[in-house]
């Protein structure tokens, strides 16, 4: 059988075509953009699914299923958008517009849900009875798996990984708190810090860096100063690792995970500047247990096709 998966962006609508085993066999995206209301949403998804079923030569009614991920709060059992942050989509019966054109079952999940799904199955979590997901982007997203299955909680809210404090009254969140995680631990706080550290340390390498890349800040600036022998990037990488592995701490305490995977921007730094560091920060943090059954941290594996990938494999879960 063959599946589809389609992971809704703030900048793009990506579809794939995947077969029983999580391979990518064909993939498209179109602007989001293009997409101004839900008619059209559901519409373009119909399509995309026509489009790749033409693309790997098999007709559209072999497609046992299509899956969504969405960047908010979704209502599985009915399929529904309930709520996106950054998008225009309020209570959207995506499921019941999605039938006006096509029959296949649609299954529908928050993004960093899907994303947990694919490196469970497909990824660095294959294997795995109990699996915890991580992605450091402009927030900090995660996905809870176990025997399984997604671990949605009792209002389908749960993952939110992000928004636990680890700062008591420290920087607000647009959630509405202060001291979440993903300000933190998100790329856009490795940014922030970074800019900091040039603003107080004129003439430092990681000024050099920055101006080096136009006088833009971004999230290896103080990774590549680092390297380059310089104190102040290595003493904004050693505080991102020190935040990015107390929120880790916290989950591996409270889920002890067979394996948490890291994803992201962020992730793919030099194992010996980012992983190995956490490594030893969480090895020392974290409840003790028997060598064998601590939690194996690693990158994860499918890189951003990872939301496509876990999309396609909810209709194969489901049978």
């Amino acid at each position: 059988m063959k599946y589809v998966g389609i992971d809704i962006g703030g900048t793009n609508l990506k579809a794939g075509l995947v077969d029983e085993q999580g391979n990518l066999l064909a993939s498209k995206k179109i602007k989001i953009a293009q997409i101004d209301n839900q008619e059209s949403l559901a519409w373009a998804m119909a399509s995309m699914t026509q489009e790749l079923a033409e693309a790997v030569g098999v007709p559209v009614n072999e497609i046992a299923s299509v899956g969504v991920g969405v960047p908010g709060t979704v209502e599985i059992h009915s399929g529904s958008i309930l709520y996106t942050c950054n998008l225009p989509l309020r209570n959207v019966p995506l499921r019941r517009l999605f039938h006006r054109y096509l029959p296949q079952p649609l299954y529908i999940e928050n993004d960093a849900n899907c994303a947990a799904v694919g490196e469970y199955f497909a990824g660095a979590g294959h294997g795995s009875k109990r699996f915890v997901a991580v992605t450091l982007g402009t927030g900090v997203g995660g996905g809870v798996i176990h025997n399984g299955k997604i671990y949605h909680g009792a209002n389908g809210m749960a993952g939110e990984v992000g928004h636990m404090s680890i700062v008591y009254g420290g920087h607000p969140c647009p959630c509405g708190r202060k001291g979440c995680w993903e300000q933190y631990a998100s790329a856009t706080a490795l940014k922030r810090m970074t800019a900091e550290a040039v603003e107080r340390n004129p003439g430092s390498i990681l000024c050099d860096v920055v101006a080096e890349n136009g006088g833009k800040v971004s999230g290896q600036s103080a990774f590549i100063a680092a390297r380059r022998g310089d104190s102040v990037g290595k003493a904004v990488c050693d505080m991102y690792v020190k935040y990015l592995s107390t929120g880790i701490v916290n989950l591996i305490n409270i889920f002890q995970p067979d394996t948490l995977a890291i994803a992201g921007g962020v992730s793919n730094e030099e194992d010996e500047s980012l992983l190995f560091p956490v490594r030893r920060q969480v090895e020392k943090e974290s409840i003790p247990c028997s060598p064998d059954k601590m939690t194996r941290i690693v990158k994860a594996e499918l890189g951003d096709r990872a939301g496509i990938i876990g999309a396609a494999l909810l209709g194969k879960k489901k049978r």
